[in-house]
């Protein structure tokens, strides 16, 4: 009987946790036994949903900062790695499943130890360090988008384009009315991440209270942190913009669906679940982001026709004219929409079953 047990080991952020919630949901149904590996972060999220197999399995960056940062990141991973082997050993699946960053990266590097096959998924445009490291080990690595940079020429084989791994609801509650746009009000929600955008609640609402002052017509769905809520609530009700504030939540879908301009980070899950649920962006980019990859996904939106890009750098200068000349031009928002809809990731579950059937079912 071939062994259909997995063990998807995911990181700690909304981008990782809810596509690795959507995978093992799928795989659950095709009659997989899958486990869920991740960090505190990552569990905090995952025990609202039930009938989940979850592993705690913390790790670390390597810090550099200084010599005793160095040494207990080190430590850390050299742990996190013990810990996942006697895992393994213990219940030791067909395959495994990275889904990327640093909390995979003791899991499949036991896996590699005690010769499991491992896949590894990058739905960035530039691979990350762990996964980068991890390569040569690795079966197959998924990609969201063939040009993706990093991968040396001698592992081109192991390239699989699957497209972007997202939430399976947002196929499913995407609106099925024709979206041209002719809106008279702009409804902006303003997106952050898991641990949210403090510099979006400090900077935004004063140019969205410039556009109210030139008759532009604004709604505002703002994802903030807990903190920010009542500053930000009162700032709305006394410049008279309509508002709605919320902070991180698993049904983000829900406010996907009433507005027609997102302003976002550049995660690589959120611009692929923008793109699915067709919706004009603007994304601006974490300068922060390891090896500036936030700045990579939004140079690669922004080229294809996808999404506007703005560097952080440049909001208070030019954001409020952007929006503007997208409320006053619609054809460049019309535009935005007929590029996405080329293209849909609606099938990737379905196909990621295929490859991963076939990658067990392969002898060693």
């Amino acid at each position: 009987m071939i062994n259909k047990k997995i063990v998807i080991a995911t990181g700690g952020t909304g981008g990782h946790v809810f596509p690795a919630y959507s995978l093992a949901t799928y795989l659950i149904n095709k009659n997989f036994k899958v486990k869920i590996t991740s960090d505190k972060r990552g569990l905090r999220y995952l025990k609202n949903y039930q009938n989940l197999d979850l592993i705690e399995i913390s790790s670390s960056p390597i810090v550099k900062k200084n010599l005793i940062k160095l040494f207990i990141s080190l430590f850390i991973i050299i742990f996190s790695i013990i810990k996942s082997l006697l895992f393994l050993t213990f219940n030791r699946p067909s395959l495994i499943f990275g889904m990327g960053g640093y909390s995979s990266f003791p899991i499949c590097a036991a896996a590699s130890i005690l010769r499991i096959k491992f896949i590894i998924y990058e739905n960035n445009m530039i691979i990350g360090k762990a996964n980068k490291f991890l390569l040569p080990f690795a079966e197959k690595v998924f990609v969201s988008y063939k040009e993706l940079e990093g991968i040396s020429v001698d592992y081109k084989n192991k390239v699989l384009e699957i497209g972007n791994l997202i939430r399976e609801e947002i196929f499913s509650q995407k609106t099925s009315k024709d979206q041209s746009y002719e809106f008279n009000e702009l409804k902006i929600l303003v997106l952050g991440g898991s641990q949210a955008a403090k510099i979006f609640a400090d900077i935004l609402p004063k140019i969205f209270e410039k556009l109210n002052d030139s008759k532009i017509i604004i709604k505002v769905y703002q994802q903030c942190l807990e903190e920010q809520n009542d500053k930000l609530s009162i700032f709305y009700k006394n410049a008279k913009i309509d508002f709605e504030i919320f902070n991180f939540t698993d049904k983000i879908v829900n406010y996907y669906t009433k507005a027609n301009l997102v302003i976002t980070r550049a995660g690589a899950s959120v611009l692929g679940e923008l793109i699915n649920f067709n919706i004009p962006f603007i994304s601006i980019p974490l300068p922060s982001s390891a090896d500036n990859h936030q700045l990579k996904n939004a140079e690669f939106y922004h080229r294809k026709g996808y999404g506007f890009l703005l560097e952080e750098k440049d909001v208070e200068q030019k954001l409020y004219d952007l929006i503007k000349s997208i409320f006053n031009d619609k054809f460049k928002i019309n535009k935005i929409l007929s590029n996405q809809k080329q293209i849909s990731d609606k099938d990737i579950f379905k196909n990621l079953n295929i490859q991963l059937e076939k990658i067990i079912n392969e002898k060693n």
